[in-house]
């Protein structure tokens, strides 16, 4: 892309960023979308989701198709797979540098999502693909009739234990609280389900393992007892952290390191707009994520003309 200046370069292809990118073409901006793998972002891994205004139920990679398909209407480039080496949010011409390489812009989108967090605890790096799991619709295959745990009491964390009792034979259900998070009627799908058995007001201390996963050490929180449960996988959602890596030293993150906007998706860094999972916002759904997209859309076609008319007045 040497030399070719887009209007926007949208970084991630998620929900938050197909959006933006349509809203952009509608507005006549010339936008570009760079993700460093396929387009659609996590809710291609998510088995069903039911609270996408329209749909009563359907498969993630299912709606993320159809986000895209709309999205081509508009002829956008895409750029999938793009592993990104260097950016440069500041100058006035953004530049973001690849390993097949460079593509400037004259105002970013930051669409790029977060990714589960960890539990911090012994056993657990060393195992992932061994046992350790961030992904119930990726994985949960791997173990059919086996025992599974699920760490986590918000509606991620029980809508895939639900979704592993579709292969495993026994899931727990690990929080260290008294009472789960989610919703209720996903609390009480769970409820209904045999194969779940919670662990309420207990934390997992280590996992257990000999080339594979084998155990979980768990602690009480209240007596501060601890024991061991033997399974085969365990998978955390215990919340999520931000991709926000890469922009650290150029853009103002919050205390959790969320990228921080106004209401208009403006980040401090002029011209750069955060959207979606990756800011700071209230609620981290699909339909948030989309609804960000489109205010993000708009508002870069509005500074975008704002900023051709100021060169315009001064005759540059």
């Amino acid at each position: 892309m040497k030399d070719k200046v887009f209007d926007c370069i949208i970084i991630g292809g998620g929900p938050a960023g197909l959006s933006a990118a349509l809203y952009c073409a509608r507005g006549g901006v010339e936008a570009a979308i760079i993700d460093s793998s396929a387009m659609g972002g996590t809710p291609v891994n998510y088995c069903e989701i039911e609270n996408y205004l329209g749909f009563s139920k359907i498969q993630g990679y299912e709606l993320c198709e159809k986000f895209e398909e709309h999205v081509d209407n508009f002829n956008i480039q895409k750029f999938p797979y793009e592993e990104i080496q260097k950016i440069d949010l500041v100058s006035s011409i953004k530049k973001i540098t690849t390993l097949n390489g460079e593509f400037l812009a004259h105002s970013v989108i930051i669409a790029t999502g977060a990714k589960p967090k960890k539990l911090g605890i012994k056993g657990e790096l060393e195992n992932i693909g061994h046992g350790v799991s961030y992904c119930a619709v990726c994985d949960g295959s791997f173990y059919k009739d086996k025992v599974v745990a699920v760490v986590g009491g918000g509606n991620s964390a029980l809508e895939e234990a639900l979704y592993l009792t579709n292969h495993a034979k026994k899931v727990y259900l690990i929080h260290r609280r008294n009472e789960y998070r989610a919703d209720e009627i996903v609390q009480k799908r769970v409820s209904a389900n045999k194969k779940i058995e919670p662990v309420l007001n207990s934390t997992v201390e280590e996992i257990l393992s000999d080339e594979k996963v084998y155990g979980i050490k768990i602690k009480d929180t209240k007596t501060n007892e601890t024991n061991v449960i033997y399974l085969d996988g365990i998978f955390p959602y215990i919340g999520l952290e931000p991709n926000t890596e890469m922009f650290q030293s150029q853009i103002q993150l919050d205390k959790n390191g969320f990228i921080e906007t106004d209401c208009e998706m403006k980040t401090k860094t002029q011209g750069v707009y955060a959207i979606g999972d990756v800011r700071n916002t209230p609620l981290r759904q699909v339909i948030t994520a989309v609804a960000d997209g489109a205010v993000a859309g708009v508002k870069v076609s509005e500074y975008l003309l704002e900023k051709k008319l100021q060169l315009q007045n001064t005759g540059k």
